[in-house]
């Protein structure tokens, strides 16, 4: 895909969606944070989108960018599509009181983390950074953060000790996120090596990927989780019936929010 291309499709989500995240784009089109912000204020500069701290809204959107002024992150993430929101707040509901829940990284895992952020006697295990900051106020949850080498553009940890960390670990729950989706290779990724994620899996009763349904049958060259150690996904009710089919023949429950 050319930067032409790219652009556009860039547009189209926007208009879809209603914004995007610099951190989903850099993921879905596999190139840096930095090349996609240039592709946002070029875009921003033809009336195309305006650009918020951290990604972009439709054109005409009333929260602007500018050098003095940050969208603070409740009100960024207020900005991140329905469908992710949705997700979010089925899985939040899925998790009772006493229970202990593993947050892996990225963007649609970081708005469960929001979704949490009221609860009560609960213990959540992340190496997702900004999952863990959203959660440090609450004083009633119990907050563990794996130890590791810092990934920048995921904004979470990862490596040996990260992994290490999780040893001995048991969960209720495990939510995980990805790059796309389909019912032969699981769940997937374009960023490096995702094994903190293997190890997060083998740690909880039950895994649920929360993924909106652009995610189905796209490919990253990462293999996060094969579809047998998924019990369950959350999805939006844009997904096909082609895909719902496919899934539903994996015999991995599926939510549709």
């Amino acid at each position: 895909m050319n930067s032409f291309e790219r652009r556009n499709k860039i547009v189209d989500l926007v208009n879809t969606q209603g914004s995007v995240l610099v951190l989903d784009l850099s993921n879905t089109f596999g190139i840096s944070e930095v090349t996609i912000r240039a592709d946002l204020r070029l875009l921003e500069d033809k009336g195309l989108v305006t650009r918020f701290h951290g990604g972009a809204a439709r054109a005409g959107s009333n929260l602007i960018e500018s050098d003095n002024q940050e969208v603070i992150l409740e009100e960024r993430y207020q900005l991140a599509s329905d469908p992710k929101k949705r997700i979010a707040q089925a899985a939040a509901a899925m998790i009772e009181e006493g229970m202990t829940v593993l947050l892996d990284s990225g963007s649609t895992t970081l708005l469960v983390a929001e979704a949490l952020a009221k609860n009560t006697n609960i213990t959540v295990i992340t190496n997702n950074l900004p999952a863990a900051f959203t959660l440090s106020d609450n004083k009633d949850i119990t907050l563990v953060v794996c130890g590791g080498t810092v990934r920048h553009k995921t904004h979470s940890m990862h490596g040996t000790i990260a992994e290490r960390s999780l040893q001995g670990i048991s969960a209720d729950l495990m939510f995980v996120g990805a790059d796309g989706i389909d019912a032969t290779n699981g769940i997937t990724t374009f960023n490096e090596g995702y094994s903190i994620s293997g190890v997060m899996a083998a740690a909880a009763h039950k895994v649920v990927a929360v993924l909106d349904a652009t995610k189905f049958n796209r490919r990253g060259f990462n293999q996060v989780l094969p579809m047998e150690k998924i019990d369950c996904v959350i999805t939006d009710e844009s997904i096909s019936a082609q895909d719902r089919l496919a899934l539903e023949n994996t015999h991995v429950e599926l939510k549709v929010v």
